[in-house]
């Protein structure tokens, strides 16, 4: 055993755990149990090549098998807004949407919002518009009927 390969993987499994912490989007948390693993196979006595390669797979393995379990879990608790309250819903442009020009609003469940179109169509005001998602504090919306009569 080498007491310097052992505080090699002790400081990289501190250092993958610091970056977990701060970045908390379980991105370095399998380096961090591949290199305990890499410890616990330098404490044995383990080539260097040896606990390279255990790093290596049990990084990729807690990757593999761990990730998409833990992904679904987060995934859960994702809370909706009151912005994603609006997405399906029918709105209404009350400022002509011109993707080029950079200009358009619509008005949608009482709030008017900043709006864009989806394939860069221009939508004149009165256009009844469905808002399909978010993009920074933009609606993306595509048409759902004709303007009414007169209006732009």
């Amino acid at each position: 055993m080498t007491i310097g390969a052992v505080a090699l993987w002790a400081v990289l499994a501190v250092l993958f755990l610091v970056i977990e912490l701060v970045t908390i989007g379980m991105v370095s948390l399998w380096f961090m149990i591949g290199a305990i693993a890499a410890l616990i196979a330098a404490a044995l006595g383990a080539a260097m090549w040896l606990q390279i390669a255990v790093f290596l797979i049990v990084s990729g393995a807690c990757f593999g098998l761990l990730y998409p379990r833990l992904r679904h879990l987060i995934g859960r608790r994702r809370q909706p807004t009151n912005a994603d309250m609006v997405l399906g819903q029918t709105c209404v442009v009350t400022q002509r949407i011109d993707n080029i020009a950079g200009t358009g609003a619509v008005k949608v469940a009482g709030k008017v919002w900043t709006a864009r179109t989806e394939d860069d169509a221009v939508l004149p005001a009165g256009t009844k518009a469905e808002a399909l998602r978010i993009e920074g504090v933009k609606l993306i919306v595509k048409p759902v009927s004709a303007p009414a009569e007169g209006e732009e």
